[in-house]
C-alpha cells in the first residue's frame, strides 16, 4: 500500500472512532467524574424578582422553574408563625408609616392583624416595580401555595432564641398541613437554622425529617459533628474552595446519605459555574432562573 494512501485510510479510521465516541457519549469513567447540575434553590422565594418571603416570590420562583425555595418563618405576638427575616420590620415592610410610634419595630411585638395590614411591596428592601399589594403570608398560606405549585421547601428557623417554643409550633403547623408525611418529608422538606439547638430539638422530636445547618463557613472540623444531626450544610458560597466541597462529601449526614452542600446567595453567572464545577449539590439564589441558566438548568 503507498504511504500517502496508509496515511489518508489512517486519518480516516481516526475520524470514524471520533465520530463514535462523539456518538456513544462519555465514557463511564468520564461521566462518574462529571459533578451533576446542582439544585436551584429560590432565596426568600426569589427575593430578586418579587418582595422577598411572599406567596409573589414563591410563585415568581415557579415560574422561573425553579422547584425548591427558602424562607425564614419567626412567630407573631398572638402565636402566629410568619414568613420574615429580619428581627424587625423596617427594612421588609413600610410599618415606620403604618406604625410610628413602635419602634423599634420588633416581629415578635405586633399581632398577626397588625403584620397583616404592612406592604412588602412599599419597603425599603424591595427595588423593584409592582408587587405592591404584597403582603407577609403565614407559614399555613406557604404551604398551601407550595402545594399547589409542587415545590420543595427549605424552612429557616429565625431567631428561634426571641419565640420560646418555636420549632414546636412549627412542626405542628406542618403537621396540620400533611407535610409531615412520608412524601413531603422524603421529597419535599428541609428545616434548616444558624442555630444548631433548635436543628437538634426538632431531630428530637420529629427524627425523620431533613435538617440543613447554616453557617458562615463552618471549618472542616465542624462538618464532622453537623453531619450527626443534619443532612446539609448551608453555607456563604464566599468561604468554599474544592478541598472543602471534597471533605463534606466525604461524610455522611443523619439519615445515611452523603452529606450535602447548598451554598448561599449566589446571584451572577461566574461564581454559580465554579462552584458547579466543585460539585456542590445546590445553590441558593436571588435570581434563580439567571443562576439555573448558568449552570445547565434554564
Amino acid at each position: 500500500m503507498p504511504i500517502h494512501r496508509f496515511a489518508t485510510t489512517s486519518a480516516a479510521l481516526a475520524l470514524a472512532s471520533a465520530a463514535l465516541l462523539l456518538t456513544a457519549g462519555p465514557s463511564p469513567a468520564t461521566a462518574a467524574a462529571a459533578p451533576a447540575t446542582p439544585l436551584i434553590i429560590g432565596h426568600r422565594g426569589a427575593a430578586g424578582l418579587a418582595p422577598e418571603n411572599t406567596l409573589e416570590a414563591v410563585d415568581r420562583a415557579d415560574r422561573a422553574g425553579v422547584d425548591w425555595v427558602e424562607v425564614d418563618v419567626q412567630r407573631s405576638k398572638d402565636g402566629v408563625l410568619v414568613l420574615m427575616h429580619d428581627q424587625d420590620l423596617v427594612r421588609t415592610t413600610d410599618a415606620r408609616t403604618v406604625f410610628p410610634g413602635r419602634a423599634p419595630w420588633k416581629v415578635g411585638d405586633f399581632t398577626y392583624a397588625e403584620l397583616s395590614r404592612l406592604r412588602a411591596g412599599a419597603s425599603p428592601a424591595w427595588k423593584g416595580t409592582g408587587y405592591a399589594s404584597a403582603r407577609i403570608p403565614t407559614l399555613g398560606q406557604l404551604l398551601d401555595r407550595l402545594d399547589r405549585n409542587g415545590q420543595g421547601l427549605l424552612l429557616e428557623v429565625k431567631w428561634p432564641g426571641n419565640f420560646p417554643g418555636v420549632t414546636q409550633d412549627i412542626l405542628r403547623t406542618l403537621d396540620r398541613k400533611g407535610w409531615l408525611d412520608t412524601h413531603h418529608i422524603d421529597k419535599r422538606l428541609y428545616v434548616i437554622s444558624f442555630q444548631a439547638a433548635a436543628l437538634k430539638d426538632v431531630h428530637r422530636r420529629r427524627p425523620a425529617v431533613r435538617l440543613g445547618i447554616c453557617d458562615e463557613t463552618p471549618t472542616t472540623g465542624e462538618l464532622a459533628s453537623y453531619a450527626r444531626f443534619v443532612d446539609v450544610v448551608n453555607p456563604d458560597q464566599r468561604g468554599l474552595t474544592r478541598t472543602y466541597v471534597d471533605r463534606a462529601h466525604a461524610l455522611k449526614g443523619t439519615h445515611g446519605r452523603p452529606l450535602k452542600l447548598w451554598p448561599w446567595t449566589v446571584n451572577t453567572a461566574a461564581p454559580a459555574r465554579t462552584l458547579a464545577a466543585w460539585g456542590v449539590d445546590g445553590i441558593t439564589t436571588d435570581v434563580p432562573g439567571t443562576i439555573g441558566r448558568a449552570v445547565g438548568r434554564g
